[in-house]
């Protein structure tokens, strides 16, 4: 598998990322994730999505580290300072989840906290129900594990045509269009750093294809049997879900009606676009915060 590997010049002096980088391989290629916090303490592992990377997550970590939790956020395979394949191709949903079940076999991941959003809302539930020994709590803000089943999105049909037929793929314009806060130049640079050039953006290109969207999807099958088990699921489900999302509305009520952990929680709206790590990152992480707080010690 032909892959490329953005320069670290390109991440050198990122506004607000002063993290540490650590690498594992995962079926030969490099995996980068920040791992921040008391190593002992049981990880909040945080998935990001589409077209972004763990700097999604920069104002998030310091606040769950500092309230002693163990932080982990990988950059998915194609995004950030992982490994880029280039063919799109070389992408499905199943390589993802092997890429970050390998991640979590390495660390030797117990005891998680999933916060999640978007795609990696996709990765994660599917990790969870899959591997429900392993997950302690779950939080989502504005994601889904879609089964093909359900009425597509008007906006999301949209966002997928512009993934596959637009001749530029702009990130750092589709990140801040999504927000209700508006980025700064620094942070403009900073989602645009993993792609010098649109070769290294052939993940990119590929996630929104690969959203299972009818009932012969490839990963309908397997989501289905995963809902199988998240409709069983009693440990803590928190949604927070932001208050100006076209693409997930709606979603988190149907979680809440679903997931019988999500009973009696208390599910948060915040106000926000797709991207809520943006426009209200510190009370996302102190929901979680207060979601663990709730925990026994040993559970």
């Amino acid at each position: 598998m032909e892959y490329l590997r953005t320069p670290d010049d390109r991440f050198e002096r990122l506004l607000d990322y002063p993290f540490v980088p650590h690498y594992v391989d995962v079926g030969g290629l490099r995996m980068h994730y920040v791992d921040e916090g008391p190593a002992d303490a049981p990880p909040v592992l945080m998935l990001h999505g589409e077209p972004t990377w763990s700097y999604l997550y920069r104002h998030m970590i310091p606040v769950c580290a500092a309230a002693g939790h163990r932080v982990i956020a990988p950059d998915l395979i194609g995004f950030g300072k992982s490994d880029k394949p280039t063919r799109i191709d070389d992408y499905s949903y199943q390589s993802h989840m092997d890429w970050m079940l390998s991640l979590l076999d390495q660390l030797a991941l117990t005891r998680i906290t999933l916060v999640c959003q978007d795609w990696g809302s996709l990765l994660g539930l599917r990790l969870a129900a899959e591997n429900p020994d392993r997950f302690r709590a779950i939080v989502v803000g504005n994601g889904m594990l879609p089964t093909g089943d359900q009425t597509v999105p008007a906006a999301f049909q949209l966002w997928k045509n512009f993934a596959i037929y637009s001749p530029v793929f702009p990130v750092s314009r589709i990140i801040d269009a999504a927000s209700f806060r508006k980025l700064g130049p620094d942070e403009k640079r900073a989602y645009e750093a993993p792609f010098p050039n649109r070769k290294y953006k052939a993940g990119a290109r590929a996630f929104p294809k690969l959203v299972p969207v009818t009932p012969n999807d490839p990963a309908t099958r397997a989501n289905r049997t995963a809902w199988e088990s998240l409709k069983q699921w009693r440990k803590p489900f928190l949604t927070t879900f932001s208050n100006g999302d076209p693409i997930t509305r709606g979603g988190d009520k149907y979680m809440q009606e679903q997931i019988p952990g999500a009973k009696g929680q208390p599910h948060q709206t915040l106000t926000g676009g797709h991207f809520l790590q943006e426009d209200s990152p510190v009370a996302f992480a102190q929901a979680v915060n207060q979601l663990i707080a709730t925990q026994p010690s040993q559970d």
